[in-house]
């Protein structure tokens, strides 16, 4: 689309918004606050992008219905969703688009992949939108922005707070703590902020040595080379960090064919979509661990339960419950600053202290100032009789954790 029709889209929308918004104050309703969901809904990362929409709507519809933004006459929330597509060629212009087509965006939340959500948040960050994203690289947050707002706990953090639970988690169970790990990744880029981390001084603090590291380019044609190198380190643990469920089939697949038996640990869901289902043996799944930002959990039983009636999905990972909750501290912060201005929504969010945090694991509904959630810790997540089960935190497990067998 060129300038100019950019332009004269822009002018179009903001018309009809005019037009809506007088027909709203005639009928004594107040104009709705319209924030963004920026994220895959095409290509191979079409399925997360689909369940973050999900948890949006649930969101948006749980907000409005208990009242919607009281500050300003209790208007309600309006979704705008965009297709971010599965490139990051693709991820810029989608957020080009959505600030010159949405003008009456107040906060907008996405992108997904980190790769992503660094191109996407450039744009926004130029355009003054606050941005909320459950995405792990510790990059986003790294660049002096002042209009992104980090969820989850960053990719090392999660790797720094992990590594001990699982290693003592080892111990607890199998009398002695694993001496090697061998580690496959993608070459995206919340998985090489995970390994960079580990490389950096994790793995020797908690006793580790590498013995392979394998990284590739999704997606995946053959993983035959990459098990053959596990298969040559006999490592005690295997840490696994693929973003495609393609991937991880043929990763797990190849692994039962070499007979590679070894305890795998995820990071991120890839391992525990749903549709994982579809083409994956359960047994070849049962016992694999994954670190997560976030999972459903104690205490969310019910709204799990409205996911899977609304929409079929079966349990609740990250995507959905994350989005979710954005759509409560979009709430929040809208409250605080009683103002449809973008301006105003960041310095509520970069301001804001509203205590513990419900809808996202550990610390506070706080910001500190790089725009990472204060004291933001993870869920662990395990396999369990073909279901991606929360083994921790403790207090809000839905099942013991138990270590995988190799």
């Amino acid at each position: 689309m060129t300038l100019l029709k950019r332009l004269l889209f822009a002018g179009t929308a903001l018309a009809a918004a005019g037009l809506a918004a007088a027909s709203a104050h005639a009928q004594g309703k107040p104009e709705p606050i319209q924030v963004g969901l920026i994220a895959p809904l095409s290509g191979i990362y079409a399925r997360p992008g689909t369940v973050m929409k999900m948890g949006a709507e649930l969101g948006i519809e749980d907000v409005n219905a208990a009242g919607g933004i009281s500050c300003l006459g209790g208007a309600p929330l309006e979704l705008a969703v965009i297709d971010s597509g599965d490139s990051v060629e693709k991820a810029t212009n989608a957020a080009q688009r959505m600030v010159a087509e949405h003008p009456k965006l107040v906060g907008a939340t996405g992108a997904y992949l980190s790769s992503f959500t660094l191109a996407v948040s450039e744009v926004t960050e130029r355009a003054n939108l606050p941005l909320l994203t459950l995405s792990y690289s510790d990059l986003i947050t790294g660049r002096g922005f002042k209009t992104i707002f980090q969820t989850s706990a960053t990719s090392g953090a999660q790797a720094e707070i992990a590594l001990p639970i699982i290693m003592d988690l080892a111990e607890k169970q199998t009398g002695k703590r694993p001496q090697t790990v061998a580690i496959i990744t993608d070459n995206t880029a919340a998985s090489l902020s995970s390994v960079k981390r580990m490389k950096e001084g994790l793995l020797a603090d908690v006793g580790l040595k590498l013995v392979s590291e394998e990284v590739f380019t999704p997606p995946l044609t053959d993983a035959t080379s990459l098990v053959q190198e596990i298969r040559r380190g006999r490592p005690d643990l295997l840490f696994f960090l693929p973003t495609v469920i393609s991937d991880s089939k043929l990763i797990l697949e190849k692994m039962q064919e070499f007979r590679v038996r070894v305890p795998t640990i995820s990071f991120g869901i890839a391992i525990a979509e749903p549709e994982v289902l579809n083409t994956v043996d359960p047994k070849l799944l049962e016992g694999v661990m994954s670190a997560v930002a976030n999972w459903g959990k104690k205490g969310e039983e019910g709204l799990i339960k409205r996911l899977k009636d609304r929409y079929g999905e079966p349990w609740m990972t990250q995507n959905a419950i994350s989005t979710y909750g954005d759509m409560w501290l979009f709430k929040t912060a809208l409250e605080t600053s009683c103002s449809r201005d973008r301006a105003g929504l960041a310095k509520a969010l970069r301001g804001l202290d509203a205590g513990p945090s419900k809808y996202y694991p550990g610390g506070t509904l706080s910001f500190d100032d790089a725009g990472h959630r204060k004291g933001a810790s993870l869920t662990i997540i395990q396999w369990q009789n073909g279901v991606p089960m929360t083994v921790f935190p403790e207090a809000l497990a839905l099942s013991a954790a138990k270590w995988p067998k190799p």
